[in-house]
């Protein structure tokens, strides 16, 4: 009868209303903390001008506003809350894939178009610090990839802009290439953005039914849609960036479940991951640690079977990228310098090592600190089960989030993302948010509520730009 009632979700009254407190505690201490990162920013912002943001701990201005996107908003997420966790149960999978990415870029692109078609989505990728402002500068690609660390420090002739210098050039190269084929400008760029961020709500679902079970995944549906870090989506290459990442993770989680009977799929599935997580490592060096994401899909799974053509698959991009001049450890070490030369050198490490945590509350939402909290308490026990290789559906979920919660710890305690980490997180906070789906089914509509609201007033509140 234990293993039933922790399995399925179904516990006692008692159990039940010592959670339901436990959840409203844990939300309660997100808003302090996002608080306390408000308040003790904005002191520390006016009276030393040493956080680099006029809103900390997002960095955002005070920008009180409606715009085109308004109403379409606010009906897109009275949709996903009335209608949202009904559809998830009930429709047929594929159905639901479907639909949950069309509600995933309907959020994302209402958002957006708060601030307009311009100040929302075509202009995003073209400011100066933007990827779209070197365009010009690689009509000889080969010659572009071979010098490029040679522009990454401040100080050297024709410096890149923040952007291009803090990533590997895969990111700017994407831009560069949509541009060749006639889809170039800030427009086209950002709807790029939009639309594969979007998928990246199709890929968890694919991999939370893989690694967990339906049920999971349905439950998680609406609240991967409905997500706060939409407002960051659109249009950020980061967006992007995190549908890369995630692909990665639900193809390696394909491959590692496939039954034996059916090698190809696992075949081209696992070498499919190993080919989108060396463009990862390629879009942005912070997106290593997706690595940690990947092997939690191993050891959950319980099988290397997937590892020798995920390896064979994640050369492929390094490879090519050397052979055509740029060297991934140098573009890192460089970048480095370059970090400490501009904010990253300003910014207080003791601030935002906590006040991150604050921004990405504000990304991941209520509902997620409340499943995250769920999913710590039942961590002990997930961790034996999975050492017994006695794992429920739950169990797999709890430690799937824990691991990219761990990713997330390290890269804030590393000290290089210190703010903006409401945006340039994405790609782990994705990962946190099937942790709603261990909340009560009676306690979600009230829990996506919650995400909705947080989204609308900070679009509404704050000009998010970058």
């Amino acid at each position: 009868m234990k293993t039933e009632e922790r399995t399925t979700g179904h516990h006692p009254p008692q159990q039940r209303t010592t959670g339901r407190r436990g959840d409203l505690i844990a939300a309660a201490a997100g808003v302090l903390l996002v608080t306390a990162a408000v308040l003790i920013g904005h002191a520390i912002q006016d009276a030393h001008g040493t956080l680099v943001a006029h809103w900390p701990p997002l960095l955002a201005s005070w920008y009180p506003h409606t715009g085109p996107g308004t109403p379409a908003a606010v009906v897109v997420a009275t949709a996903v809350v009335a209608y949202g966790p009904g559809l998830a149960g009930r429709l047929p999978w594929r159905g639901l894939l479907a639909t949950a990415w069309a509600a995933s870029l309907a959020w994302i692109l209402s958002l957006a178009m708060i601030d307009g078609w311009g100040r929302g989505i075509a202009e995003r990728l073209t400011t100066k610090h933007e990827y779209l402002q070197v365009i010009d500068r690689f009509s000889d690609i080969g010659a572009a990839l071979h010098g490029f660390t040679g522009h990454i420090l401040s100080g050297r002739p024709d410096n890149w802009p923040a952007h291009v210098a803090g990533h590997p050039p895969g990111a700017t190269l994407t831009f560069v290439l949509l541009d060749r084929i006639g889809l170039g400008g800030g427009g086209w760029a950002g709807v790029w953005c939009i639309v594969l961020g979007g998928s990246a709500v199709v890929a968890a679902l694919i991999a939370v039914r893989a690694l967990a079970d339906e049920r999971l995944a349905r439950g998680a549906a609406p609240f991967l849609v409905l997500a706060p870090m939409a407002v960051w989506t659109g249009a950020s290459a980061d967006g992007y960036f995190a549908a890369v990442a995630a692909w990665s993770v639900a193809l390696l989680a394909l491959a590692a479940t496939r039954r034996p009977h059916s090698p190809r799929p696992a075949a081209a599935a696992a070498l499919g991951s190993g080919l989108l997580y060396g463009l990862t490592c390629y879009l942005s060096y912070g997106l290593t640690l997706i690595a940690l994401l990947l092997l939690a899909v191993l050891l959950l799974t319980r099988t290397a079977r997937p590892v020798p053509l995920f390896l064979l698959g994640a050369l492929v991009v390094p490879l090519a990228f050397t052979l055509a001049g740029f060297n991934w450890w140098d573009g890192y070490r460089l970048l480095v310098e370059r970090y400490y030369q501009g904010a990253g050198g300003i910014r207080p490490y003791s601030y935002w090592v906590w006040a991150n945590l604050a921004a990405t509350t504000v990304s991941a939402g209520l509902a997620t600190v409340a499943g995250l909290r769920r999913a710590a308490a039942g961590a002990p026990g997930s961790a034996r089960a999975l050492r017994t290789g006695a794992t429920s559906a739950r169990h797999r979920l709890i430690l799937l989030t824990l691991a990219a919660l761990l990713a997330l710890l390290v890269a804030d305690l590393s000290g290089m993302s210190k703010a903006e980490t409401e945006r340039i997180w994405q790609p782990f906070v994705l990962w946190l948010l099937p942790a709603a789906a261990l909340l009560p089914p009676d306690t979600r509509r009230g829990w996506l509520i919650a995400q909705a609201v947080v989204a609308l007033l900070v679009n509404h509140l704050l000009w998010t730009g970058w």
